[in-house]
């Protein structure tokens, strides 16, 4: 079959990279190699950012603020905070996409918040994130498996 092909594009075939490695990365990296100082100072202020949402959140819910801070158990506190079990933080580690959705849905609706809301936290969660913790919004109680009756 190969032989069919005329050899310079043969040639192109065989020598061309098999993933996308021609990627051009100096926006975050530095001409040495090394990571841009701008970079991690974005980064940091958005983990500090992130986090201390993320803190008053958790006191809003009446909640350690400290639990945030700790990777594994603030996923744990989170689904107690919504109401969901301790166990689905394995479905969490199994598939995050999915069921991060139906955790950012029903911590939306434990404050009070619809669904439009819950897209917010999960696609634009450094805006979302913030108004959750520092604005106006009241815990409401954990919202999973509650239904509502027109």
């Amino acid at each position: 079959m190969l032989s069919l092909l005329p050899s310079s594009l043969l040639g192109s075939i065989l020598m061309r990279p098999m993933f996308a490695q021609d990627v051009d990365y100096s926006a975050r990296y530095s001409s040495t190699g090394h990571v841009s100082p701008v970079f991690w100072v974005i980064e940091v202020a958005f983990v500090i950012l992130m986090v201390a949402s993320m803190w008053k959140m958790f006191v809003k819910a009446r909640q350690p603020g400290w639990a945030s801070i700790i990777p594994i158990y603030n996923w744990i506190v989170l689904c107690k905070i919504v109401g969901r079990p301790g166990w689905w933080v394995l479905l969490l580690l199994v598939c995050f996409p999915i069921f991060y959705i139906i955790l950012c849905v029903d911590l939306a609706k434990s404050f009070g918040y619809g669904v439009g809301y819950a897209l917010g936290l999960v696609f634009l969660p450094i805006i979302f994130f913030p108004m959750l913790g520092f604005g106006s919004a009241q815990y409401k109680g954990p919202s999973a498996g509650t239904t509502t009756t027109a």
